[in-house]
């Protein structure tokens, strides 16, 4: 399977999950326990992971799989940085507005490219770092309010802290992504075991988040496990296995291609999004969502285009070289 061709399905399914969330809502709000959504997720990518893993062992050559603790034990690790990062996301929405949060929620896009060199030690050329400046600076124009509305002021007025904990989400965003990467491809091992390993811990935390839930509300609402598909229709079904699907892309991506790819397929997406909502829920579009548009597909095109397409080169050098063997031709037919 083509990279590319992941990458836009990416693309389409993260598109569709805030048209889908918005759809199972009632009323304004959720019938069911949202915080089950990822909980059913993890198992689902843990059911599909398992099933793959099965039929890839019955076929010749058995697929590598590493049983060592020292192994083992680093797969928690990112379920514990996206622990900690959905933390970070309360925190700082408590000094924020939900659009200066979205804002600077594109920053990770800067530091995935940063731990992206540091931690892997991948090298991006400069115009490739032109261009990922570029699509942070696309998304953020498509996200900026006309200075008419009284939101637009709110930008500039947060206190301190809103500003440190977003920069800290950005840099724990981009962080669990890069140790993925780092993950799935320290070595050889078969994709669906590292993704067996991954989602096994994925569903252990969000378990836990459940039973956390539960002690905060005295259970009042009776254990997590008795209310899991209360509320659920067809359209949280489908949110279910959005989120998965998803998910099941995204190992795939970053097991065969890299974090950079994840990172234009979540932007474009939210772009789609913006696109597919003014249809679907009357989103008026703004002269900025154009404009943002626009630089997303210049960023595009400069990160993954040929340099050759990017940067003409002179014909006269290119024709220099074969002058060069006329005359030497010339000159041993003399001789």
């Amino acid at each position: 399977m083509k990279w590319y061709f992941v990458a836009t399905l990416l693309t389409i399914l993260t598109s569709s999950q805030g048209i889908l969330t918005t759809l199972s809502q009632s009323n304004g709000g959720y019938k069911y326990d949202y915080a089950t959504v990822p909980f059913l997720a993890e198992v689902f990518k843990l059911v599909v992971s398992s099933l793959l893993l099965w039929r890839e062992w019955q076929m010749s050559p058995f697929p590598k799989m590493t049983t060592e603790w020292k192994s083992v034990r680093l797969y928690p690790i990112p379920s514990v940085i996206y622990l900690i990062h959905n933390n970070v996301q309360f925190a700082t929405l408590t000094y924020v507005d939900t659009s200066t949060y979205q804002i600077m929620g594109n920053l990770k896009i800067v530091t995935t490219g940063i731990l992206f060199r540091l931690f892997l030690r991948r090298k991006l050329s400069n115009l490739q770092w032109m261009a990922i400046v570029l699509l942070a600076v696309g998304t953020t124009t498509s996200q900026v309010k006309s200075c008419g509305e009284a939101s637009c002021e709110s930008l500039f007025a947060a206190p301190i802290q809103g500003y440190l904990l977003g920069i800290l989400s950005a840099c724990l965003s981009a962080l669990a992504g890069v140790y993925t990467e780092f993950l799935m491809k320290k070595n050889n091992d078969s994709l669906y075991w590292q993704n067996v390993q991954l989602y096994t811990f994925g569903a252990i935390f969000n378990m836990f988040r459940l039973l956390m839930d539960d002690f905060r509300g005295g259970f009042e609402k009776g254990p997590w496990w008795q209310r899991l598909f209360n509320g659920y229709s067809i359209t949280t079904w489908m949110v279910v296995l959005n989120l998965g699907s998803t998910g099941l892309l995204v190992s795939w991506l970053m097991k065969y291609a890299d974090n950079i790819v994840k990172v234009y397929s979540t932007s474009m997406a939210m772009l789609l999004t913006m696109v597919l909502s003014v249809y679907l829920f009357n989103f008026k579009p703004t002269l900025q969502l154009f404009l943002g548009i626009i630089i997303c597909m210049m960023s595009l095109h400069m990160y993954f285009a040929p340099p050759s397409m990017l940067v003409d080169i002179p014909s006269t050098a290119k024709a220099a070289p074969e002058n060069l063997r006329e005359v030497s031709v010339e000159r041993r037919t003399d001789s």
